[in-house]
């Protein structure tokens, strides 16, 4: 099963396609951002706010998002974090 990441509004994406996330001002970022939507490549998961970062799929889709991209960063850093154990008690 894949491991999904959360992007906000209830919306996720699974974090192994994940290959790029920048913020959508760039001129070769909009030019992808362009591109995609002529091979209706788009994900729009903004819910109706304001892009704030683009995400690179590896099968050539582009999601946008509504979040920050260091927001999004720390949520795939803390997926990446091995997570201890949990410890047993005794009775």
């Amino acid at each position: 099963m894949a491991e999904l990441l959360a992007v906000g509004h209830e919306n996720y994406l699974a974090l192994d396609r994940v290959i790029a996330v920048a913020p959508p001002g760039a001129a070769p970022l909009r030019r992808a951002i362009q591109g995609a939507r002529e091979r209706d490549r788009v994900i729009d998961l903004t819910s109706g706010r304001r892009t704030k970062a683009v995400l690179i799929l590896d099968d050539g889709w582009v999601a946008l998002v509504s979040i920050t991209p260091e927001t999004i960063a720390s949520r795939l850093h803390a997926s990446r974090v091995p997570r201890a154990a949990p410890t047993a008690t005794a009775p």
